[in-house]
């Protein structure tokens, strides 16, 4: 009896503990001293991103919540390079991802989807190639999606036109091919946000060309 009851109230503890803001900032900090591993920082701009000091809202650059939650990453012009791991992706409360002016690489994670409070992602002036995962469009409270001045390649995915709350893109100075979504908020998205794209088509011509016409 006296044993059930003890793992009755351990159970218990860990459940309490799974819920509470001490063990979302210390799975948010592990998340991030993953993603750190991947980085080159020559600046030390993440030195203060002490793994034996795992809850992340004491660190610079991240910023947290009153229940000690990590909603904002601030790393621009910061000259870090590597690959954007898919960790940010566990980083469930994030508002602000701002990556931009660095030497990111590589393909930008599928997994980013699940920033489902996610209201800015800006990862312009990188390095960054591959497409733009279809897997955005889950961002629902996305306001402002940069991703301009990279080598980014492809279609511009259809399921982004399903973003309402989407006020601001910059897709400018890739490599896209295809043509313009004229759905939802890309109705109102100035040329601008589109240009130096040499394969890039134009609006969509519903009807008349394929979404990925000259991919």
């Amino acid at each position: 009896m006296a044993r059930l009851s003890f793992i009755l109230h351990t159970v218990c503890s860990l459940l309490f503990l799974a819920s509470s803001p001490v063990f979302s900032s210390n799975y948010e900090g592990e998340a991030l001293i993953a993603f750190r591993s991947r980085l080159s920082d020559p600046n030390k701009v993440l030195q203060s991103w002490n793994q034996n000091l795992v809850n992340p809202c004491t660190w610079f650059h991240v910023t947290c919540d009153s229940q000690n939650r990590v909603i904002r990453l601030d790393l621009g012009n910061s000259k870090i390079s590597g690959p954007i791991g898919p960790e940010l992706g566990r980083l469930q409360h994030l508002q602000y991802l701002e990556l931009y002016r660095n030497n990111f690489e590589g393909k930008i994670p599928k997994e980013l989807c699940n920033l489902k409070s996610l209201i800015s992602m800006d990862m312009y002036e990188n390095k960054l190639d591959g497409g733009i995962p279809k897997s955005l469009s889950k961002l629902k409270s996305l306001r402002f999606l940069r991703l301009n001045n990279n080598k980014l390649t492809g279609y511009i995915p259809r399921e982004l036109a399903t973003l309402s709350n989407l006020k601001v893109i910059d897709f400018s100075n890739n490599d896209f091919c295809g043509t313009i979504p004229v759905d939802g908020p890309f109705s109102t998205f100035p040329p601008q946000s589109f240009e130096n794209n040499k394969r890039l088509n134009g609006p969509e011509l519903l009807g008349l060309a394929s979404y990925d016409f000259g991919c």
